[in-house]
């Protein structure tokens, strides 16, 4: 009993230790992730350090790179908690391993002297002997042999005890540490999230010494990207004048073969009733009434109820379509690293306001710009001297604007993580401009795009 408690209470702090490290490990490849957000920031913020010209993505990404510090130091503290636990669990398995250790040394003790004082034959002997009958010196010759392989089994129990206690030990004494090591990483990265601190206040005096340059380059910036996001719209618009003009044409087409397969089965109907009449007479029988007259099929409209629905007029653009939405949250981002520097939505720059159809990913110089799922190339524009790429899958568009160079060309069929061009730097950062649509309505990448 005592040794299957023993045990119980092993497996089961084991199976708590084994979560607690899932958990650690997990928490781990998150801090792994932003600290490689933090560097390319930080790269790209080297870069541009020697400009006197302050851009608004610089100061994006010194926003960006502060959040994600903070971020990387709430990962810490959540990483001294969990070894926190694991020290508080281990020191509690320590103890129990101790008393239980104890205790079978006590026993086993006892069973040790026992052994003695009955250690020769003769003793044995007499002990099977005084049996009130042969049953009972049956049962004693039955002990004697089980005694002796408990006593065996008790020293295994006590070696295996010792062996997980000192493992156990070695265990906490790791735990200490890491913890030790996470506290001084801990104070490191709020000593830099304080310098950082200090040049974002720097970045921002130098603002306001530049604040009216500053704004005028931002509403040039936007009114740019306006313009863009126009043509984009244009073209999706396109997109689906064109899908509805096949639609409806497909729509006739069918109401025509209807019309015409309905005119035929009358005339094969009223040949028939007339060599019925006929017939009739000849035998100077009734003439049988005549069926009453199937109505004509007319010509109908396509009976999509909004644009999307053009979109998905064919089996194959319907799943398609089917195929991107079942992905949400689990695309593939459009660079292979990068961080986000600009959300979705409305912005505030002062007193100007402006709309982000999409999100704005800094990545590095050069990068590779991939289709984040399978679909056809609709158009490739370029925009004051960079390019943008427009890939449509059933009813859903996507975006890869501020490109430096495309491999693609329109009509093109793309693959999930086909390289479609590399980016280019807006403002000495290089920076992509990524948005996805439903029809003409813009989306929030972010809900779509997988974690990191």
């Amino acid at each position: 009993m005592k040794l299957n408690k023993i045990l119980f209470l092993f497996l089961f702090l084991l199976s708590a230790n084994f979560a607690v490290a899932q958990s650690s490990s997990e928490l781990k490849r998150k801090k792994d992730a932003i600290q490689r957000e933090i560097e390319l920031l930080q790269r790209n913020l080297t870069k541009t350090a020697k400009n006197k010209k302050l851009t608004q993505s610089q100061i994006n990404a010194l926003n960006t790179k502060i959040s994600l510090m903070q971020d990387k130091i709430s990962v810490i503290n959540s990483e001294i908690k969990n070894l926190d636990n694991q020290i508080h669990e281990n020191t509690n398995t320590v103890v129990n391993l101790k008393g239980q250790l104890s205790q079978l040394k006590k026993e086993y003790a006892g069973m040790i002297r026992f052994a003695q004082r009955n250690q020769n034959a003769y003793d044995k002997m007499m002990f099977v002997f005084a049996a009130s009958d042969f049953n009972q010196a049956y049962k004693r010759i039955k002990y004697l042999q089980q005694f002796g392989q408990y006593r065996k089994k008790q020293a295994g129990y006590i070696q295996g005890t010792q062996k997980d206690l000192n493992y156990k030990i070695v265990v906490l004494d790791k735990n200490l540490k890491q913890k030790s090591s996470l506290l001084h990483e801990q104070e490191s990265e709020k000593d830099k999230l304080g310098k950082n601190k200090n040049e974002q206040a720097q970045v921002l005096s130098k603002f306001n010494t530049q604040e009216k340059k500053y704004k005028q380059d931002i509403v040039a910036r936007k009114k740019q990207q306006a313009q863009i996001d126009r043509s984009i719209r244009s073209a999706i618009a396109r997109e689906i004048a064109i899908a509805k003009k096949k639609a409806e044409a497909e729509a006739r087409a069918a109401a025509e073969r209807a019309r015409l397969a309905a005119v035929r089965a009358k005339a094969e109907a009223d040949r028939l009733r007339a060599a019925a009449v006929a017939k009739a007479k000849a035998e100077n029988k009734p003439v049988p009434a005549a069926p009453a007259a199937a109505p004509v099929a007319k010509e109908k409209a396509a009976t999509a109820n909004s644009s999307n629905n053009y979109l998905t007029a064919t089996p194959e653009a319907a799943k398609l379509s089917a195929a991107f939405e079942s992905n949400r949250g689990s695309l593939p981002w459009p660079v292979a690293a990068g961080t986000t520097t600009e959300t979705f939505g409305k912005h505030k720059e002062g007193q100007a306001s402006y709309d982000n159809a999409g999100i704005t990913i800094q990545t590095n110089e050069g990068a590779a710009v991939r289709a984040v799922f399978n679909g056809k190339v609709t158009k490739v524009g370029n925009a004051l001297g960079r390019y943008y790429v427009l890939i449509k899958h059933g009813q859903f568009f996507t975006v890869y604007q501020n490109l430096k160079s495309v491999s693609v060309g329109q009509g093109d069929d793309v693959s999930t993580k086909q390289t479609i061009g590399t980016v280019a730097s807006s403002g000495d950062m290089p920076e992509l401009q990524f948005q996805i649509y439903r029809g003409t309505v813009a989306q929030n990448p972010a809900g779509w795009l997988s974690a990191k």
